[in-house]
């Protein structure tokens, strides 16, 4: 790809992060559930903003998991284990500037039927 494409496309996605990351902010009762992802993995943690710390996270490098929408929904049972060890049933989704499709939504949808509420 060329350089001038992936740039731009770089600037696009931190103006969508900043769009969100300006209405999105997480507490020890509603953290905070934002995601990565890579071309090869797939990464979710809840963040408590007012404390700064990672309350739980689903590291899918660590379960040996791909980034597809099947593997994905393994690493959102994960992070709703997590979640719900510490009692947490309600989270603010942060799609950290990705679009709402593919991946993404596959990951929210699997959050919803494991229980998590957004």
């Amino acid at each position: 790809m060329l350089k001038s494409i992936q740039k731009r496309k770089n600037k696009l996605r931190a103006q969508r992060k900043a769009r969100v990351r300006g209405k999105v902010f997480g507490t020890a009762e509603l953290p905070r559930l934002t995601v990565y992802k890579s071309n090869k993995h797939f990464y979710a943690q809840a963040i408590d903003d007012n404390a700064s710390i990672t309350l739980a996270a689903a590291d899918g490098r660590k379960l040996g998991l791909k980034a597809n929408r099947e593997d994905v929904k393994k690493v959102a049972e994960e992070i709703a284990k997590n979640l719900a060890s510490k009692n947490i049933e309600n989270v603010v989704f942060d799609r950290n500037g990705y679009l709402y499709h593919g991946v993404v939504a596959s990951f929210a949808d699997a959050l919803r039927e494991a229980g998590i509420k957004f």
